[in-house]
């Protein structure tokens, strides 16, 4: 168990290199929330349930080591503004050492 380094871009384009514990069955959202990346009320609305997409990112380095998208994720994202090729929804992609060194950017919020 240890930590991994995440590269994250908020809304605003300022880039924030956070580390983020993988022993904590902690999600993308969540370590946006806790480093207070995205303004409150803005991030993670649904509380992580994938029913809002306001957690969406697109993902800019790394994707490859990424869990394959669910069918709520999809269902979720086809329905959800500003989405790209490259679109995640924060609250699916689980914190694990797989993705030490994934590069995101916070999607504009509706």
């Amino acid at each position: 168990m240890q930590d991994i380094t995440l590269k994250i871009t908020d809304r605003n384009g300022d880039i924030h290199e956070v580390v983020a514990p993988t022993d904590m069955s902690m999600n993308l959202m969540e370590v946006i929330r806790s480093y207070e990346l995205a303004e409150e009320g803005t991030i993670g609305v649904c509380g992580g349930m994938a029913m809002c997409a306001s957690c969406q990112v697109y993902v800019l380095e790394g994707s490859e080591n990424l869990q394959e998208m669910g069918d709520e994720e999809d269902a979720m994202l086809s329905e959800a503004f500003h989405v790209e090729q490259n679109s995640r929804l924060g609250c699916q992609i689980h914190i694990t050492d797989e993705i030490d060194g994934l590069e995101v950017q916070i999607a504009p919020y509706p």
